[in-house]
């Protein structure tokens, strides 16, 4: 299933639903299939998605220092958390909506999407 993200003042944003789910739960605290962030609730959504890939970038790091100090060959190296990484970063993942809301502020718009 995919999710598509509109406003007034961008194109459509099209994602699939896992990634678009993960988004809209930061964001949002859940993931309705269909919705509206009102223009007056983007920089809270803005500020909650930026804060988000800060954390994530943060342990991407500390579980890198980490694997460096420990010395083991890249081959024989294992999670201590027992949580795997995404490949993708969520920098990677969130980096157009970010685009997307930031345009909506600047020229006020409402974002709405639907499945």
């Amino acid at each position: 299933m995919l999710f598509k993200f509109k406003s007034q003042v961008t194109s459509d944003l099209i994602m699939l639903e896992a990634d678009a789910r993960r988004l809209l739960h930061i964001m949002l605290g859940h993931d309705p299939d269909k919705g509206i962030i009102l223009v007056k609730d983007l920089p809270a959504a803005i500020a909650k998605l930026e804060s988000a890939v800060a954390q994530d970038e943060a342990a991407r790091l500390q579980r890198s220092q980490a694997a460096q100090k420990a010395l083991m060959p890249a081959d024989t190296a294992q999670d201590t958390t027992g949580e795997a990484l995404d490949p993708v970063r969520l920098a990677q993942r969130a980096s157009p909506m970010l685009k997307l809301l930031k345009h909506c502020v600047a020229d006020p718009s409402d974002m709405v999407w639907g499945v």
